[in-house]
């Protein structure tokens, strides 16, 4: 069963990279875009703190996913990884300093990171306010948080709420292969350009940036349904409509 699982994936991938390059040419993953946003913050005199680190910087998929994050972490003068999941900790092999802990209570003094940043974690914040309250704190001034995150108003959101939550791992597994046990609830409470300003101002952070990015398409495992996905994507190059684009990347600056 499993082989005949992989046989089929591999298949159906292999019709959506062919589709992907025919109907929406240059579309990349999300993530390469944050990837490329982390190298120009990532200063060598920064000290860096990864909210919600999990196993590794970068998704398993992204090619020298392992590498990237090693050559982006090196230079930099201090890296600490922070997450309550102690088993993901003791996976992830680029972060020298890791930490056991929740992002509502940080155990760090007052002033002590130059850059914040967190990958695909902000949706299962429950309380945004208090997390970026310590992050506020915890941030120097002008230090910078930089996180990446789905769209609440993004069409694959709208979709994944029309299901009951506890489908959503199953889902998850299915379209995109990933682990039920790497799969989190979400509230999507930090998730739109007027939610972030809002949190912001009340933290006494400032917005620097907050865009609005297309991602791959999300029905690769649907066989032909996900040209239609491939469409939409294409249709929302329009900027008149990108704010229904799936993920958003944004860059908070704390006050002097």
């Amino acid at each position: 069963m499993e082989s005949f699982l992989s046989r089929t994936r591999s298949r159906m991938f292999e019709f959506y990279w062919t589709m992907e390059k025919i109907v929406v040419p240059g579309l990349n993953n999300s993530q390469y875009a944050y990837k490329e946003k982390l190298k120009t913050y990532a200063d060598p005199e920064r000290r860096w703190l990864d909210l919600g680190c999990g196993h590794q910087l970068f998704p398993e998929w992204m090619p020298g996913a392992i590498q990237e994050a090693e050559a982006i972490a090196e230079p930099i003068k201090q890296v600490v990884g922070i997450d309550r999941d102690f088993s993901s900790l003791a996976q992830h092999a680029t972060f020298g300093n890791k930490v056991c802990g929740e992002l509502h209570q940080l155990p760090f003094r007052d002033g002590s990171f130059d850059l914040i940043t967190a990958n695909m974690v902000i949706e299962h914040i429950e309380h945004p306010d208090v997390m970026l309250s310590e992050v506020s704190r915890v941030l120097k001034p002008r230090g910078v948080f930089l996180f990446h995150t789905p769209n609440k108003r993004g069409y694959s959101t709208l979709v994944t709420d029309l299901f009951p939550q506890r489908l959503i791992p199953h889902l998850s597994s299915f379209l995109l292969g990933r682990k039920a046990e790497d799969v989190y609830p979400t509230f999507y409470r930090l998730n739109t350009s007027h939610d972030i300003h809002s949190a912001a101002t009340r933290n006494g952070l400032t917005v620097v940036e907050c865009t609005y990015l297309e991602s791959s398409a999300q029905a690769r495992m649907l066989g032909p349904v996900v040209i239609l996905e491939l469409l939409l994507i294409k249709g929302l190059r329009n900027k008149h409509v990108a704010t229904l684009r799936t993920n958003i990347i944004a860059v908070l600056q704390k006050l002097p």
